[in-house]
């Protein structure tokens, strides 16, 4: 099959990473799909020669819907990029069930029904390949982040669960783990923190966290960069399970690897005084 040839599914696609990988693979030949909920924000993507398609992740008609539309035009997905995401943040205790409920929704069940949807036809093609986007919050847990932390902790154990799995049918799982990234999420989360725990008693320690994410935001990467690790891994006949990519990804993982629990939450800690 021709790499050039290939449909490509990516979620997520009016901001940041969704957008980017979309537009960088349209540009690399591929025939991109790129869905979102916020139609009005997909108008800009024809010119770089994606085919913008409205879908609501956590609506299921509207999943289904969109995923039929597209293998009616094309006969298949080959590739599925799961981008749509959600960051909510506040302390655990703030934060009412229903937002956590969302994050969940958003962040873990979509991007499950979306892969149930694209395998059969993967596997009656004997290939495919399903890129989850992950984040370095999906290995390392930050205070007052608990429920997104929870739900890409949750993606990293899917898409290893599923790699083997699908294997047999020629579909290699792909988790892309990116750190500091420019993106609306970062200012949102920032903005979202405050509301969920601005005022209660862990209003110091929400405080330390915001100007974490505004530090962040500054040393954040263009989504672009995430955009060429995905082509890596998608192009590759074996790719690696996991790339990781982004401000401050690589010392991070490091040093979770390297110290006990303990020691690593008193370094982490040690940044927020």
């Amino acid at each position: 099959m021709n790499e050039m040839a290939k449909t490509v599914l990516v979620t997520g696609a009016s901001s940041s990473i969704g957008k980017a990988t979309a537009i960088y693979l349209a540009q690399k030949g591929y025939t991109v799909y790129g869905a979102a909920r916020r139609e009005d924000r997909l108008q800009d993507l024809a010119s770089y020669g994606v085919q913008a398609i409205p879908m609501d992740v956590i609506n299921d008609e509207s999943i289904v819907n969109g995923v039929t539309e597209i293998i009616r035009q094309t006969g298949n997905i080959d590739i599925l990029i799961n981008s749509a995401g959600l960051g909510s943040y506040g302390a655990l205790e703030d934060v009412p069930m229903a937002e956590a409920r969302n994050q969940m929704e958003i962040n873990v069940f979509a991007v499950s029904r979306l892969i149930q949807l694209v395998l059969p036809g993967m596997r009656k093609n004997g290939y495919g390949k399903i890129v989850n986007i992950s984040s370095v919050g999906g290995k390392v847990g930050l205070p007052m982040g608990s429920w997104y932390h929870a739900s890409k902790f949750a993606v990293e154990g899917l898409s290893d669960a599923l790699r083997n799995e699908v294997r047999q049918f020629g579909i290699d799982v792909i988790v892309i783990e990116p750190g500091g990234t420019k993106s609306e999420m970062i200012e949102i989360g920032g903005q979202d923190l405050m509301r969920v725990s601005g005022n209660t008693v862990y209003s110091k320690l929400a405080a330390t966290l915001g100007k974490m994410y505004e530090t962040m935001e500054k040393n954040s990467v263009e989504p672009v960069e995430i955009a060429k690790l995905i082509q890596k891994g998608i192009e590759q006949k074996k790719p690696k399970t996991r790339y990781m990519g982004g401000a401050m990804v690589k010392p991070m993982l490091f040093l979770k690897w390297l110290l006990s629990d303990k020691l690593f939450d008193n370094m982490l800690m040690s940044q927020m005084k």
